[in-house]
């Protein structure tokens, strides 16, 4: 009994054969639909990697391409301000060379024009080693306006020297005392020698020291660079040989004292700012010749000189003078 109802039963469950390939084919399009949505989001992704990356590589190589080319620019400008930085030393180094050069052939010149009027002249002996006689007379050369090679001609007979002075016509001067103090700065090679000051730079027109390149000072109601006051300075030979040589290229502006000094400010020349060469007319000169410090020069602030120089300026002399005998016994 048991083992023909255990055969009814599994009759009963088993499929017939006709559903099989119906049942295959249905699996296999399901099997179908599901490879589809799997595999395919599948591949795309990966194709979305590969892009990726590839655009991420291309990126790097060209994010490595620009840094080698700003290398090569960095490298290229270092070497631009290397070449510059040589040029400039060497531009120094010939200028140097043109100044020396320039104060040898005119001593040379100095020598072989005359050597008894040179010796004379620079030494203060004659040509037979005597000490020259003391002058007691002074020669005023008078020319016209037209004439100036001719006074050119002149000031050439007195060059070279150790020292070039300016003065201005109405301020007084002390010789002896100014040749003792440029004395004192024999030994220095470059040196510039005044009162220096830093004044206001003046835009308006209509004032006396206008500045028309004011615009070149910086802003308004600026100060000028420190420079030697225009009524009195000295300049050593070397920089007078400077100035000579390369004078077409130095600019001048307005106030002669400021141009000198704009082209001294960026060269090894020494400033010596002393105040005795800027003393006020008596009573401060006067004082201080009592005192035994008698000024090298004396004039009116007020007025850039001796206020009414014509008729005042015997009476400075006579105030501050430094007597007769002080060229003669100054220390050279």
């Amino acid at each position: 009994m048991k083992t023909r109802s255990s055969n009814n039963s599994s009759g009963s469950t088993k499929i017939s054969a006709k559903w099989i390939p119906l049942i295959c084919a249905f699996c296999f399009a399901l099997g179908l639909v599901f490879s589809n949505r799997i595999w395919v989001p599948y591949e795309s992704n990966g194709q979305q990697l590969i892009s990726q990356r590839r655009r991420e590589q291309e990126e790097f190589q060209a994010v490595s391409e620009d840094s080698r080319a700003a290398k090569k620019g960095k490298d290229v400008m270092d070497e631009v301000l290397k070449t510059h930085d040589a040029i400039q030393s060497l531009d120094k180094s010939i200028a140097m060379l043109q100044m020396q050069l320039a104060a040898s052939r005119s001593s040379h010149e100095m020598t072989s024009l005359g050597a008894s009027a040179a010796a004379t002249s620079v030494t203060g002996l004659s040509h037979e080693g005597a000490p020259r006689p003391k002058v007691f007379m002074v020669i005023g050369i008078n020319t016209a306006f037209s004439s100036r090679k001719r006074r050119d001609s002149v000031r050439e007979t007195w060059m070279p020297q150790e020292f070039y002075v300016k003065v201005d016509d109405d301020v007084h001067v002390n010789l002896g005392t100014l040749a003792a103090t440029l004395a004192r700065h024999r030994s220095k090679p470059r040196v510039y020698i005044g009162c220096m000051k830093s004044g206001p730079v003046l835009s308006q027109k209509s004032v006396k020291y206008h500045e028309p390149e004011y615009w070149k000072f910086g802003e308004g109601g600026n100060k000028y660079f420190r420079h030697a006051t225009g009524q009195i300075y000295a300049i050593s030979k070397d920089i007078a040989t400077y100035i000579s040589i390369n004078q077409p290229l130095l600019h001048k502006y307005a106030n002669e004292d400021v141009s000198l000094g704009s082209w001294l400010i960026g060269l090894e020349v020494e400033h010596i700012d002393d105040r005795n060469m800027c003393c006020g007319t008596p009573p401060d000169c006067e004082w201080k010749a009592q005192a035994g410090n008698v000024c090298v020069a004396s004039f009116d602030w007020s007025c850039s000189g001796i206020c009414k120089s014509v008729e005042k300026i015997k009476f400075v002399h006579e105030r501050c003078g430094e007597g007769e005998g002080a060229v003669w016994s100054a220390l050279f």
